[in-house]
């Protein structure tokens, strides 16, 4: 039997049942999200503290909601048993919990980062806001890429909580080096939109990065020849 053989019947029914399993919840937090652009584009320096700041904590609840709710709270209630039951394969059951997993969580971030650029580009904020602020989703990406690889790949409950706090937890030390960035930093206050060569190189580095997490947790699941 060919191992790589997908079922992709059974994939796209497993990621149906997690996007309806939490939909409800994946809008509450595009709604919250949508209230801190509302804050975000009245462009007064209070308004765009507290919109940055509900955005933060909004995407980072999201993406570790979308990881706890599909991958750590299912191994809680051990329901692996039931999915071994289905003609899947360890190959179908990472493939269906990556693309649930991403869809769960790339909605909502892609809604609101798209949100917060056109919040930039069309009230009185600086456009040059939108390099770091793209810097700034492409971080989140990569911590969430990074604690979706560990959780999928690893089963101590420890090392996926550890994981995904120390990577959101970096956030605050990433915005202080971009600020420390000259090439950067000159133009957030300004209507110039600048790709500066270390802008280029850090966004690069980000989609590299989490390009190589899922695929190396991809790699892993390819080799398995059972479940365990």
């Amino acid at each position: 039997m060919n191992r790589l053989a997908l079922n992709l019947p059974v994939i796209r029914l497993l990621v149906a049942k997690d996007w309806q399993l939490f939909e409800k919840q994946l809008a509450a937090y595009v709604a919250a999200g949508i209230v801190g652009l509302c804050f975000l584009g009245m462009a007064s320096s209070w308004s765009f503290y507290v919109g940055s700041l509900i955005l933060l904590i909004v995407m980072i609840a999201a993406a570790c909601f979308a990881i706890s709710s599909s991958l750590l709270v299912e191994r809680k209630e051990h329901t692996l048993p039931f999915v071994m039951s289905l003609p899947v394969s360890p190959l179908d059951f990472y493939l269906a919990k990556l693309v649930g997993n991403l869809a769960m969580f790339g909605v909502p971030f892609a809604i609101l980062a798209l949100g917060s650029l056109a919040v930039i580009l069309f009230t009185p904020l600086p456009d040059g806001l939108v390099v770091f602020a793209l810097l700034m989703f492409g971080h989140i990406l990569l911590a969430y890429s990074v604690a979706l690889g560990v959780a999928m790949a690893v089963e101590s409950e420890g090392w996926n909580t550890f994981a995904m706090i120390a990577s959101m937890v970096l956030i605050n030390p990433f915005m202080m080096l971009l600020s420390q960035i000259p090439a950067i930093n000159d133009h957030i206050r300004t209507d110039d939109i600048v790709w500066s060569a270390p802008a280029l190189s850090i966004l690069a580095a980000q989609v590299l990065l989490g390009c190589t997490a899922i695929v190396v947790t991809g790699w892993v699941h390819c080799r398995k020849k059972s479940f365990y």
